[in-house]
C-alpha cells in the first residue's frame, strides 16, 4: 500500500490540476510486471490473500509505491518461473515497470526494486 494520499502533475496549470492516487501506479505496475514473460504471479501480503478468498481482486497485489521528492520508489513482489534467469527477469521488469508508469503518468520513477518472494514449477509454488 502506499504512503501519500495522491501525486499532483503540473504541467498546464491553465487547465487545472491532475492528481493520482498512488494506488494507480501500484496498478500500473502489477500490470507492467504480469505482461513480463516468466513471472507467474505477484506475492500479496496476508490481508490481500484474505480479501482474495472473499472475491476481491486487487490488482495493486504484491506492488509497494513510496513516493519522494523527485518522482517514485517501487518495490514489486513476484513469483517466478522456474527454470528462468532470475537476474534477466529481474531487468525486464525494472525497464517495463519503469516505462509504463512513465509513459502513462509522466512520473518519474527512481528505482524499481525487484523481490523474487517464490518460485513456480508445474502449478507448485517453491518458496
Amino acid at each position: 500500500m502506499s504512503d501519500q494520499l495522491l501525486v499532483e502533475i503540473h504541467e498546464d496549470e491553465s487547465l487545472g490540476s491532475v492528481q493520482i492516487v498512488p494506488e494507480v501506479l501500484e496498478v500500473i505496475a502489477g500490470f507492467a510486471a504480469t505482461e513480463v514473460h516468466g513471472v507467474t504471479s505477484m506475492h500479496g501480503g496476508f490481508a490481500t490473500g484474505v480479501a482474495e478468498k472473499f472475491g476481491r481482486k486487487s490488482h495493486g497485489k504484491g506492488v509497494r509505491v513510496e513516493l519522494i521528492d523527485n518522482g517514485a520508489i517501487i518495490d514489486i513482489y513476484v513469483i517466478l518461473q522456474f527454470g528462468k534467469s532470475i537476474p534477466e527477469l529481474a531487468s525486464k521488469l525494472q525497464a517495463n515497470i519503469k516505462q509504463n508508469i512513465q509513459t502513462m503518468t509522466s512520473i518519474q520513477v527512481e528505482e524499481v526494486n525487484v523481490h523474487v518472494a517464490g518460485i513456480q514449477m508445474d502449478n507448485q509454488e517453491i518458496v
